[in-house]
C-alpha cells in the first residue's frame, strides 16, 4: 500500500502546474451528491498530500479535482490549511468547500468542526448554511469538545459575527 501511496502522491505532483491569472475564478462544476468518499488509502495519500502541500492554490486545486471524495477528515484539514494561509480570493473553491462540508458535517470529529470554523474564520468567509450546521453540531457534541476547540470554535462565531445563542 505504501507503493500505490507513492504512486498517487507522484501522480498528483505530476499534474501540478503553477496558476494562470484568474483560474482560481474560472468556472468549475458543483460537487456532486452522489459522489462516494474513497477508499482509506487514497484518503491518507490525500492528507499526507494537503498537510506537505506548501500554497492555498496547490490544496485547493487538489479540492478541485478531487475534493467531492473526501472524507470528513480531509475536507476539514483543507478548510484549516487554507484557513492558514489566510488567503480570501479563492471564493469559488471556499463555496464548494463550505457546501461540501456543511453536507457531511455530521461525519466531522469534534476537532474537525473546530477546525472548520476555524479556517472559514480566517478566509473571513461566512456561508449561513454550513455555520448553522457546524453549531447544531457543535452544540450536539459540547461534550466531545475540548477547552481549545470550543474556544476556536467560539471565536469563528464571533469574527465573522454569526450570531449562535445556542452555543
Amino acid at each position: 500500500t505504501d507503493d500505490r501511496q507513492a504512486m498517487v502522491i507522484e501522480e498528483h505532483r505530476r499534474k501540478g502546474r503553477e496558476l494562470e491569472d484568474g483560474e482560481l475564478e474560472e468556472e468549475r462544476p458543483p460537487p456532486r451528491e452522489d459522489d462516494d468518499e474513497a477508499d482509506i488509502h487514497q484518503q491518507i495519500a490525500w492528507g499526507k498530500q494537503i498537510a506537505r502541500e506548501r500554497t492555498p492554490e496547490a490544496i485547493l486545486r487538489l479540492f478541485a479535482g478531487e475534493g467531492r471524495r473526501f472524507d470528513a477528515r480531509n475536507l476539514s484539514m483543507t478548510a484549516h490549511r487554507v484557513g492558514k494561509f489566510g488567503r480570501r480570493d479563492v471564493r469559488l473553491h471556499l463555496e464548494q468547500l463550505a457546501s461540501m462540508c456543511e453536507r457531511r458535517i455530521e461525519k466531522f470529529d469534534p476537532q474537525g468542526i473546530a477546525n472548520t470554523a476555524w479556517g472559514f474564520a480566517k478566509m473571513d468567509f461566512v456561508d449561513r448554511r454550513l455555520f448553522e450546521a457546524i453549531a447544531v453540531q457543535a452544540r450536539r457534541r459540547s461534550g466531545q469538545l475540548n477547552p481549545r476547540d470550543m474556544a476556536n470554535t467560539a471565536w469563528a462565531f464571533a469574527t465573522l459575527a454569526v450570531a449562535a445563542p445556542e452555543l
